[in-house]
């Protein structure tokens, strides 16, 4: 047995490729972790620093870096053993070490694209904005590559290209819907009429919710029962669309009703409302505020509330509002007065010199 190991170990050394490919997987383990104990102590130390940008180089590159060193290694291990063999492998070594590198540094950049969009967000930039330049960066980064490994192929990419401006046509007529849907997506991103978190509503179509997601060919909304809306984003260049969400201010506009028998009350009650706007510190006065007698009605004197809330928040608003309705009430109630309500009058006719009952 221990002569056969011997025999084993001596065969070993007599083939000198064998050990070069043993020293060169070892050194490949080694770098690698190396490589991967660098990387660590690096995020401890970029998680301390202020900046984010450190943090997204770092995240992204680690998966990258581990697989370039395998990439590297093994190639080397086996052009040593394609040398020893002359089994003509050393021809298709180059092209896919050239390949996987390629790969490899579109996955890094598509990594670094991703983690850069994060931080933009983070630091208080547009989601819709972040969103349009990560996926545009991504999409020429893999175009890019894919050209690379093209061409490594021996494909002409100029072939490629002319045929690509000949299909396009084809492909324009066949995929006419989904081109306006992208360019519709592109319209988008470029006027802004709405971005993620924008509250939007359509006067044209049955479409009302939050915006969620603006993809290339759909916008996810989610409406205000919870389910998820899917709009072509085509569909956005041929309908009038509202954005409540960039409202500077929330109106009030009200008409409120007295009895005519108050009618000697009304201008009192109407300066008490407005100097009650006036100084209420959720009012916009830098707003229209309106407070006026309306209207003579059927059965009340109306007069209207007309303001502005400083809030656009539709819970708060609604809160303000009835702040407002309740500090009328206690003016009008305040002042003896009583608010109106459908009333009618009747007068009924009786005999010559008898009494003439009202009821």
């Amino acid at each position: 047995m221990i002569e056969e190991t011997i025999d084993s170990i001596q065969e070993f050394i007599q083939q000198p490729e064998l050990l070069w490919v043993f020293l060169v997987v070892f050194l490949t383990l080694t770098t690698n972790y190396v490589a991967r104990r660098l990387l660590q102590t690096l995020e401890k130390q970029t998680e301390v620093s202020k900046s984010l940008w450190d943090d997204a180089l770092v995240r992204s590159i680690r998966k990258p870096v581990a697989w370039l060193i395998w990439v590297i290694g093994f190639s080397w291990a086996a052009e040593i053993l394609a040398d020893g063999t002359d089994s003509g492998l050393e021809q298709l070594i180059e092209p896919v070490r050239f390949i996987a590198v390629i790969g490899l540094l579109a996955y890094f950049l598509s990594r670094f694209i991703a983690e850069a969009e994060k931080t933009f967000i983070e630091s208080g930039a547009d989601v819709t904005t972040a969103n349009a330049l990560g996926k545009l960066l991504r999409f020429s980064v893999f175009i890019t590559a894919g050209l690379s490994v093209l061409q490594t192929l021996g494909v002409s990419i100029s072939g490629v290209l002319a045929f690509g401006g000949i299909g396009g046509i084809a492909v324009g007529f066949a995929a006419k819907d989904l081109l306006a849907n992208f360019f519709g997506g592109l319209m988008i991103y470029m006027d802004r009429p709405f971005a993620v978190g924008d509250w939007i509503r359509s006067p044209d179509r049955n479409i009302e919710g939050t915006v969620e997601q603006i993809g290339w060919r759909l916008t996810q909304i989610r409406t205000f029962d919870q389910r998820p809306l899917y709009v072509p984003n085509s569909v956005f260049a041929t309908i009038s669309l509202e954005n409540p969400s960039r409202m500077r201010n929330r109106r009030i506009n009200e008409t409120i009703g007295l009895r005519y028998d108050d009618a000697e009350k009304l201008q009192v009650i109407i300066d008490d409302v407005r100097n009650m706007l006036s100084d209420h510190p959720d009012i916009d006065t830098g707003r229209t505020l309106i407070v006026n007698l309306d209207s003579f009605a059927d059965s009340s004197l109306e007069f209207f509330i007309y303001a502005f809330t400083k809030t656009v928040n539709w819970v708060e608003y609604h809160q303000v509002k009835e702040n407002v309705m309740l500090e009328v009430i206690q003016i009008v109630e305040g002042h003896g007065a009583e608010f109106a309500f459908p009333t009618r009058t009747l007068h009924v006719s009786q005999p010559e010199n008898g009494p003439q009952i009202e009821s």
